[in-house]
């Protein structure tokens, strides 16, 4: 009786153990199954299912970065995934690309998000005027968004040098590109 017992809690716990992960949630350390740790080889089966492009530069030894495109079985572009060594199949990624609005995180936010999702949402690290854009920081999810500054009013559209805040994006500001940065 014990040991029927003792078999019933093990694999009650194995089984609460055994939690199955949503290929489309965004945290700090994975996107789905890919995590902050993997590696470039891993990936095909990773994406087992979805077609996965891998670029080569024309010319290797400038050292330019060969970024990994995954597509959807219908061919739609998902992610677009930086390593962090070129040509190097044990390099892990650096930077994704989020193109996909079905990538979510745990909070919703997602590509078709606005900043006002960002802000009420999330913390902002910091934001940095760019010469089109705006990238707004978010450390809780190691994640940065560039929203274009076509979106912000006319007077913060031109000067680079001009300290830009929360307070200056409008809520509906559109999120341009989604990042993850590892």
């Amino acid at each position: 009786m014990k040991k029927t017992i003792i078999a019933i809690i093990t694999l009650a716990l194995f089984s609460a153990c055994k939690k199955e992960i949503n290929p489309y949630t965004i945290s700090k350390q994975n996107i789905g199954l890919l995590t902050d740790s993997t590696q470039v080889k891993d990936i095909d089966a990773i994406y087992t299912n979805d077609s996965i492009v891998k670029r080569i530069a024309g010319d290797e030894f400038i050292g330019g970065i060969n970024d990994i495109e995954i597509y959807d079985k219908n061919g739609k572009l998902l992610l677009l995934l930086t390593p962090k060594q070129a040509l190097d199949s044990t390099s892990t990624i650096t930077t994704i690309k989020v193109v996909d609005p079905r990538f979510k995180t745990d909070k919703g936010l997602n590509t078709a998000s606005t900043f006002a999702d960002i802000k009420n949402n999330y913390t902002i690290s910091s934001i940095q005027n760019t010469l089109r854009n705006v990238v707004v920081f978010v450390n809780d999810i190691n994640g940065f968004f560039t929203i274009d500054k076509k979106e912000l009013p006319a007077e913060l559209r031109i000067d680079m040098n001009k300290k830009i805040e929360a307070v200056h994006i409008p809520d509906g500001a559109k999120i341009k590109h989604f990042m993850i940065g590892w």
